[in-house]
């Protein structure tokens, strides 16, 4: 299939998606405050700049898009139809990225948590309360999941 816009719009498009502050980002911080968390944002000295951190529970949270980080066996990722290697090779060294950086924060005794994009939208959209009750579940210490995604 074809795409339906031409390259430069295209590309206009794509360089348009924010990578902080998103939406599912944004309500997820609102929620987690109203609740009475405190934390800190896109702090630079942790690796690869965690969403959400709060200190006091040793917890870094990101808030992943399913299509920039390839969220295997969901409805929400799927591989573009046109400039297929290339996108390939993006979303596979995203991924990589990704683990390194869970895997240094782990190694430097912080608690990790992945809260993908479907969690928040689409056909397997959580609601807002039972989201928030499994993230702050797991900043608590109960929850020993370290995702969160839709149904």
């Amino acid at each position: 299939m074809a795409d339906v816009h031409d390259p430069g719009t295209r590309s206009r498009n794509m360089a348009a998606i924010k990578g902080k502050n998103t939406k599912p980002e944004v309500l997820l911080r609102k929620n987690l405050f109203s609740r009475g968390f405190r934390f800190r944002i896109h702090r630079k000295d942790l690796p690869g700049k965690p969403d959400i951190v709060l200190p006091k529970f040793q917890a870094a949270i990101f808030v992943q898009g399913c299509f920039w980080h390839g969220h295997r066996g969901c409805p929400m990722f799927r591989l573009p139809a046109t400039r297929r290697d290339f996108w390939e090779a993006k979303i596979f060294s995203n991924r990589e990225r990704d683990q390194r950086n869970i895997a240094e924060l782990r190694k430097m005794g912080w608690r990790v948590l992945e809260v993908w994009e479907c969690a928040f939208k689409g056909r397997g959209r959580l609601g807002d309360e039972e989201l928030s009750d499994l993230v702050v579940s797991w900043i608590n210490g109960v929850s020993e999941t370290n995702q969160v995604e839709g149904k």
